[in-house]
């Protein structure tokens, strides 16, 4: 039986010194850009959070529809991920950043299903990773700056414990990176690319092509 979201935060979580940090900010320049270079007539943000990104969006007279559960964050629309109420195909784009592990795991396929039937041709997605890693970065002056991040196996993944929040993680007991991409896959989309942010690892971000047809 699928339940349906509820609010799980102060309106004030999002607006706090806390919650801007330096980090976020990377993270917002990666769900800007990752829309931008995509070129989309329509967006949905599901998912209000701060109102940051969409508001760039909107300055730059990009064409984007929000949409969140809780009508204190104002979005376009109010309404949730498992129900989204727009016809099919009805976004080039559809993003949705640190939203789907505020469900429970069980509801992830049923929201990435309505993601799918929503969008036209693509989806981004970003999820906490807590996949331990490891930066390097050389750099060699007048030539190139090299720089990435290597993964580290552990022994035994620590057992994800429900915050008030996150419900599931990458990388904790019962969460590999492989059953989410699975379920990625098995709701009808393509991942174009996967990364985690240098500065901000704890975030991966994935670009998915809807595929025309599901297998």
């Amino acid at each position: 039986m699928i339940k349906s979201m509820k609010t799980q935060v102060e309106q004030n979580h999002y607006f706090n010194e806390f919650y801007d940090s330096k980090n976020r900010f990377i993270s917002y320049w990666h769900q800007i850009h990752e829309i931008i270079r995509l070129k989309p007539k329509r967006i949905l943000e599901i998912g209000v959070g701060n109102g940051f990104v969409s508001k760039y969006l909107k300055e730059r007279r990009v064409n984007v529809l929000t949409l969140d559960i809780d009508k204190e964050l104002n979005p376009d629309i109010v309404g949730g991920v498992l129900d989204v109420p727009f016809s099919d195909n009805s976004f080039e784009v559809v993003a949705c950043y640190e939203l789907l592990e505020h469900l429970q795991y069980e509801n992830f396929y049923k929201a990435l299903s309505e993601i799918f039937r929503v969008s036209k041709s693509y989806a981004i997605l970003s999820l906490p990773d807590t996949n331990k890693v490891y930066r390097w970065y050389v750099q060699i002056p007048k030539i190139k700056i090299f720089k990435g991040l290597i993964s580290l196996p552990r022994l035994k993944n620590p057992i994800h414990k429900f915050d008030g929040e996150h419900y599931w993680e990458i990388g904790k007991d019962g969460y590999p990176l492989s059953k989410i991409t699975k379920d990625i896959e098995r709701a009808g989309f393509d991942i174009k690319k996967t990364y985690r942010i240098f500065e901000n690892p704890y975030h991966r971000f994935f670009v998915l092509k809807k595929r025309e047809t599901i297998q």
